[in-house]
């Protein structure tokens, strides 16, 4: 049988009058033509150079053919394209669009690295400075907020979300989770919103095991945070939206401490919170009967549990699901707040607006593969997972540049196939590089006017 190569032709006799032939031959050519808008976004965010700062290199100077800035911004940017895989580099290394994103000549500068070269930077990296890589990390995406906004801001929203990823091998730290029926880790992802806008951005992906509890590291990560956001938006207030998993006594005692911080927490019902939800449930299964449909309604109360400093604020929706052809069910659900509004309007005007950050998540999954943590070490482990984090800060500046497009509010898939999946053939001259891309290219007119707003001029 004959090798296959990437120079070889295929033939296609039928499709055609004439016989239509596919050469593999284009060394200058790459299917990631459009990706240069990641790098001029990075450009502005000066994401890979904050966080390649982080790094330590304990390597001989003179032996270095990959800087680890490049080694880095390499993989960021083939997560960003697709490419979640290091193994992907054997294909990828002489791709002279990926050469440009990792700040080499396309096409006289080396080789970007090999599979091995990647796999040994990722196990190279230890505990402190990925620290300082997912602090510099929230403070790129705050300090672009901050810029964007002009330091003013009258609210800003903080999710903190934990999300499983599966294990399938001898990972250090991956354990059985009952709660997912599988081997996994539990990272904790945190969005941050401004406003009243809809786009909830990423600030911290932290790699935990799978043993974590919903809280665990979560406080540590967010007194920092609301440090940070204090000093980019003084005067702002703090709204912190979290699952039932952060209903814990030292968490909540955290957050009354914060004077400028308000919160709504989900919480698991008990014996004490269906007594006090009794009286709204007989109103809504009367009101469920008189209409044959699924029916709520909102009432609220005082609790204190057992381990709890003093009473809190509880938010009671009393739902009566009534499925068709089934018998009607009690669906009660409780949140603790300190806000004052009423029990309606902070149940579905701030925390069902919380569910979206679950879009976000899938992203994160589906997109870009957070998942990917095939190492064995745990802390190379956690160096993919920032990787990945940052992919999807730059892959969110694209969505936000693009809002006045159709794609201002395409998921990240829609957003690599419409605009960074695009043939090109990639020149050189002394002064220039130039891309050739299709005339025909359907979303033109959007590539044109994000590449305008990340500094590109006409001409």
């Amino acid at each position: 049988m004959a090798k296959h190569t990437t120079t070889q032709c295929l033939l296609f006799p039928d499709i055609s009058p004439k016989a239509v032939v596919a050469r593999f031959d284009q060394r200058q050519g790459s299917s990631d033509g459009g990706a240069i808008l990641l790098k001029a976004a990075d450009q502005q965010l000066g994401l890979t150079r904050a966080l390649a700062a982080c790094l330590d290199d304990p390597r001989q100077a003179g032996k270095v053919r990959h800087e680890l800035r490049e080694l880095l911004t390499q993989r960021v940017m083939a997560i960003a394209c697709g490419y979640e895989d290091a193994n992907d580099a054997a294909r990828l290394a002489s791709d002279p669009v990926h050469k440009l994103l990792a700040g080499r000549d396309p096409i006289k500068g080396e080789d970007l690295a090999s599979q091995p070269t990647l796999s040994r930077f990722e196990n190279g990296v230890d505990r402190r400075p990925l620290f300082r890589m997912g602090e510099a990390l929230a403070h790129r995406v705050i300090e672009r907020h901050r810029r964007r906004l002009k330091g003013r801001a009258r609210r800003l929203t903080i999710d903190l979300d934990p999300t499983d990823d599966p294990t399938h091998g001898a990972q250090q730290l991956s354990f059985f989770n009952g709660h997912y029926d599988t081997w996994c880790y539990l990272p904790l992802v945190g969005f941050l919103s401004f406003n009243e806008e809809a786009e909830q951005y990423l600030f911290t992906a932290v790699l935990r095991s799978g043993k974590a509890v919903a809280w665990r590291g979560a406080r540590g990560i967010l007194r920092r945070l609301l440090s940070k956001l204090r000093r980019a938006f003084p005067g702002a207030r703090m709204r912190i939206r979290l699952d039932g998993g952060f209903a814990e006594p030292a968490w909540l005692d955290f957050l009354d401490a914060q004077p400028d911080v308000e919160y709504v927490v989900a919480m698991a019902k008990n014996a004490v919170l269906k007594r006090k939800a009794k009286r709204a449930l007989r109103r809504a299964r009367r009101r469920s009967r008189r209409t044959g449909k699924t029916e709520h309604l909102y009432d609220e109360a005082l609790y204190a549990a057992g381990t709890w400093s003093h009473p809190r604020r509880i938010i009671l929706k009393a739902e009566v699901v009534r499925p068709e052809g089934k018998q009607p069910k009690d669906n009660p659900r409780f949140l603790i707040t300190n806000l004052k509004q009423t029990p309606q309007w902070i149940y579905e005007q701030v925390y069902c607006e919380r569910g979206d950050i679950e879009n976000r998540i899938k992203e994160l999954h589906e997109g870009l593969e957070i998942g990917r943590t095939s190492c064995t070490s745990f802390w190379a482990n956690q160096l993919r997972v920032l990787m990945t984090a940052a992919a999807y800060v730059l892959m969110q500046e694209l969505r936000l540049r693009a809002a006045p497009t159709a794609c201002a509010r395409a998921q990240v898939w829609t957003l690599r196939e419409r605009l960074l999946k695009l043939g090109a053939h990639v020149a050189a001259s002394v002064r220039r590089i130039v891309l050739h891309l299709p005339h025909s290219f359907p979303y033109l007119n959007t590539f044109h006017r994000l590449a305008i707003s990340l500094g590109a001029r006409t001409g």
